[in-house]
């Protein structure tokens, strides 16, 4: 059996007490990924911030933040085997196919997001999380962009969002269904996973609206994608377009489902068994 140690930032809410291990309202995919680990007889461990000591055998990095502090990054090093060490920058000008630089040429239409994840609302949330402790604001200056702007071409974007650092402008290209529009959600640990498109009668694809799915296969360019970016465990967001997949989101730390069915818990009982093979290969 594994000692596994999950390093959050120190002013995450992973857990909403400490010493309450695993409580019921943590917002993480992961939470029900150590329980079932831990059903299994695994030891699990919280460690928020970096710490002079550990006694885990695998660690899993999964600090809520677009890009993990250098400091985390170094103490993840110290562990025999940590999960998604190599995915710590997750901005959209670093793993996004439709991103358009300087240069490109498109002219079609275009979508304006913020470069962080979740619109940056984790930085945010760790910010109040710092200031109510009184401590200095770990990610200064954060702006929050919580609405997409499709645009029909680049020209029509305002000119001083381009100038925006913390903005980037994409290819608009949702992909066609004969019954609305598609997004694909790929989810992983290790060597398990399982890959659903998702068809909604909007051309910007959510969860809540999706009037149905199906299970898809992985395409092979996006798994070597995974392996360029570092990624042992998360949850990739593409679509297909020209026949090829364009990776949109990648997210390190993807939230826990709502509702744990049946259908979700074999999902979960999967995903243990791909964090099973890494302690394995750690070994």
């Amino acid at each position: 059996m594994a000692r596994i140690a999950v390093i959050t930032h120190e002013y995450d809410r992973f857990q909403s007490r400490r010493g309450a291990l695993l409580r019921q309202d943590s917002p993480y995919m992961l939470f029900d990924l150590l329980a079932e680990l831990k059903r299994r007889g695994h030891s699990t461990q919280i460690l928020r911030g970096p710490s002079s000591r550990h006694d885990a055998d695998i660690a899993v990095l999964h600090v809520d933040a677009t890009v993990t502090p250098a400091d985390y990054v170094e103490y993840a090093r110290g562990f025999p085997f940590c999960l998604n060490l190599g995915a710590a920058d997750i901005s959209k000008r670093r793993i996004s196919g439709a991103v358009l630089k300087d240069g490109d040429h498109w002219g079609g239409p275009v979508i304006v997001k913020s470069n962080l994840n979740h619109w940056g609302t984790p930085e945010q949330q760790l910010n109040r999380q710092a200031e109510r402790a009184g401590k200095a604001a770990p990610f200064p200056g954060v702006r929050i962009f919580d609405q997409y702007q499709v645009h029909a071409s680049l020209a029509e974007v305002p000119p001083e969002m381009l100038l925006r650092t913390d903005l980037v402008v994409e290819k608009f290209i949702p992909e066609p269904a004969p019954d609305g529009f598609a997004a694909r959600f790929w989810i992983f640990c290790g060597d398990r996973e399982r890959c659903t498109r998702y068809v909604s009668p909007q051309r910007l694809v959510k969860g809540d609206d999706t009037i149905r799915r199906e299970a898809v296969p992985v395409p092979e360019e996006l798994r070597a994608l995974r392996h360029r970016l570092g990624f042992h465990y998360g949850k990739f967001d593409f679509v297909m377009h020209g026949g090829r997949a364009v990776l949109l989101d990648a997210n390190k730390t993807p939230g826990r489902a709502r509702n744990l069915s049946k259908i979700v818990a074999a999902g979960t009982a999967n995903l243990a068994d791909g964090f099973e093979g890494l302690i394995r290969r750690a070994g």
